[in-house]
Parts: structure tokens; sequence; C-alpha cells
């Protein structure tokens, strides 16, 4: 099972652009990987549109985003019409075929014992196949977000959540629960009081394991 700052597993596939190899694709960027059970499925019809509408969002972050099914390129080609008539938006980033299941194995969704064809599988046998994977340039996995088959995915929520991985990737900071952009973060344990003054001169000290500053620049 893969974890949290466990390396994530690199791959080549067939895209909807392209042969790619992941951890290449990737470079110096971020990256948020998030699979889906089924093309020509309703809920996630909706979310590959979304990500759509945002992924200029993801790019103003130096973030790549692609998407996973385990159909067939072709197949997601196909479906990419469908999300734009919904959505609005076209779809400019790639989608991963999987028609194999060899990448959702390889991340830990689909057991072994699944086969190895897309052939002939329903929603319900992929429903696993329903997870957020946020990716550092580093290639280590900063966060896993697994769905239900009939909840929608919040990108709003994820941005948000890349957000707080970069900040803290930057700065010796953490972020408090609902946290958004501008707010005040928390000052790491790691950073004495002596540090903070030098560093964050005028930190409050909510409580003694609770120090809060401006967030960062």
């Amino acid at each position: 099972m893969l974890r949290i700052n466990d390396v994530a597993p690199d791959f080549t596939a067939e895209t909807t652009q392209g042969t790619i190899h992941f951890h290449d694709w990737i470079g110096n960027n971020w990256a948020v990987l998030f699979s889906h059970p089924k093309d020509f499925t309703p809920v996630c019809t909706t979310e590959l549109g979304a990500v759509a509408q945002l992924e200029p969002q993801f790019a103003q972050r130096g973030t790549k985003v692609i998407g996973l099914s385990v159909d067939k390129v072709d197949d997601h080609t196909r479906w990419a019409k469908d999300i734009e008539d919904v959505s609005g938006a076209k779809v400019n980033y790639p989608i991963i075929g999987d028609p194999e299941l060899k990448i959702a194995k390889l991340y830990g969704m689909l057991a072994a014992e699944e086969g190895n064809s897309s052939e002939g599988r329903t929603p319900a046998h992929n429903a696993p196949v329903r997870t957020v994977y946020v990716i550092g340039p580093d290639k280590k996995i900063k966060l896993m977000i697994q769905y239900p088959m009939s909840t929608g995915r919040n990108f709003d929520e994820i941005i948000r959540a890349l957000d707080a991985c970069q900040l803290s990737a930057k700065h010796p900071v953490s972020t408090p629960a609902n946290w958004k952009q501008g707010e005040d973060v928390i000052l790491s344990g790691a950073v004495s009081n002596e540090q903070a003054e030098k560093q964050f001169p005028g930190f409050k000290t909510v409580k003694p394991y609770l120090r809060t500053v401006p967030q960062p620049k």
C-alpha cells in the first residue's frame, strides 16, 4: 500500500497526448494524478470537466494534471467530446489509458486477482479506482484522497490542499483547519522561539505548542 512520502511509482503509458514516462512527464513540477473507474460515467464526466475548467489555476501553481481511467485511449478521446459538451471546457490535459489495469494495480487501486483487461468490467468492478494523488517535484506522494463512487470530488478543496502542501514545502509552517490562502499559519514545532523571533518577528503564541504567524510570502 502506498503512503504519504513514498515515491510515486513510475510507469510508461499511452495517453490522449501520446506516450509518457510518468516521472519524466512531471519533471520539476508538482502533479495531480486523479483516477476514474470508467469512461462515459456521469460523476466522472462532471469531474473531468471541472478539472478542465480549473487547469489554468493548477498551471499557476506549477502543477500538471493528468487523469487515468482503465479504458482505452480511443475511448478517452471520444469521451472528451462529451466532457466538453457538459462542462463547456476543453480537456487539454492528458488522460492515461490503462486497459490492462497495470497502473491501477501499481498504485494499489485494484487487487492482483482482478484480471488484466478492462473489457467487460463495470464501474462497480472498478470502484476502488477513485483516488487523487498530489505528487511533488521530488516524485514523492504528498497527499492522497479516496472517494466513493457516488461522491463527486471537490477540486477547489484539492487546490486548497495543494496550496497548503506547497507552502509547507517552502517554509517551516503548517496550516490550520479550514485554512485558505492569505490566512495565518502555524509555526513548525522544529522552530524554536528564538529562531521564530528572527524569522517571524511578532509571532503569536496561542498555546506553548500553538504559535501562529501571517502566511509567508
